[in-house]
């Protein structure tokens, strides 16, 4: 019973979700409004872990078997994206590696911040 009633209190923040989705004017999926309203139901404390933590476990560990439509679609329609392969590639690869390397260099900056307020708090 207690995983029905957090599943429940999933899906009542993706209805949340789809519901700002549909309202306001910005072009943002619903799951992303979902995840920021669970992320601000979790920090207010609206929602504690617990009421949420086994059956976000259990979606996590079925997400992999989410994609074998997606996957499958992808095979039916090869001779269709192999011309685009290409072109995707040339797009991907460079922005993966730019993303690679900025979110390396923030985290970085961000360390040597930490660790140099630490380092100050230590002296002070």
């Amino acid at each position: 019973m207690k995983y029905i009633f957090q599943f429940a209190r999933i899906l009542l923040i993706c209805f949340l979700g789809e519901v700002l989705a549909y309202f306001l004017p910005l072009p943002v999926p619903a799951s992303v409004y979902g995840l920021v309203l669970m992320l601000l139901a979790l920090t207010m404390g609206i929602y504690k872990l617990e009421d949420v933590k086994e059956a976000g476990a259990f979606l996590i560990g079925i997400m992999p078997l989410l994609f074998v439509p997606a996957a499958a679609g992808v095979m039916e329609l090869w001779s269709e994206l192999a011309a685009m392969l290409l072109p995707c590639l040339v797009a991907v690869v460079p922005v993966t590696l730019l993303v690679m390397a900025v979110t390396g260099r923030v985290t970085q900056a961000v360390q040597r911040r930490i660790s140099g307020k630490s380092e100050n708090e230590n002296r002070g």
